[in-house]
């Protein structure tokens, strides 16, 4: 039999934590939390490794984080922050986190897109602009257009009257324009 192999980061985490290193987790996630617009909590018992890999790389593409934390230090950073409304002990399970830092839909969109294709994840609910809202709300803002898309309808929908403008102003010339085609062309009578 090969022997075992314990690498420090193995043992370290294999070890409960120290007082100071819970303080510092509770640090951590308070900066998180100050720093991120949006965030989305599930639970994710039954999901695989090469799963967690490929929705970790999905939340990288899209600005945002997946995490797993302890509810017991999440609350504390909550109750730290400010955030009210949030009572993670009574979340189901083991409660994973996707905080976004660039877009307020983004972690809801990425959890609900993963959950279709993958039935370990369950979303539970989640907080944007520092309230907690439920999994249902958090599934209705899934289905919101991005950022970005919303900003190209508005872009559009004040873009459009000035077009009809141009067009109104073109066709008229372009008429006046014909109209004097058409008199030069005339023959011209003695």
């Amino acid at each position: 039999m090969a022997p075992i192999y314990w690498g420090i980061r193995e043992i370290q985490n294999t070890m409960p934590k120290t007082r100071k290193q819970k303080e510092l987790s509770v640090q951590t996630l308070d900066e998180k939390l100050a720093q991120s617009k949006s965030l989305v909590f599930a639970n994710f018992s039954g999901l695989k490794v090469k799963d967690a890999t490929r929705l970790r790389r999905l939340c990288k593409a899209e600005g945002a984080v997946y995490e797993v934390d302890k509810k017991t230090l999440l609350k504390i950073a909550f109750a730290k922050s400010g955030i009210s409304g949030v009572d993670v002990k009574s979340l189901p399970g083991a409660v994973a986190v996707v905080y976004g830092f660039s877009d307020e839909v983004a972690p809801a969109k990425i959890l609900e897109q993963f959950s279709k294709t993958n039935e370990a994840i369950k979303i539970i609910g989640g907080v944007i602009e520092r309230r907690f809202i439920t999994a249902a709300e958090v599934i209705a803002l899934a289905k919101l257009p991005s950022k970005q898309q919303l900003l190209a309808k508005l872009v559009g929908t004040i873009n459009a009257p000035l077009s009809g403008l141009v067009n109104v102003l073109v066709g008229n010339l372009r008429g006046f324009i014909q109209v004097l085609n058409a008199i030069k062309d005339q023959p011209r009578s003695a």
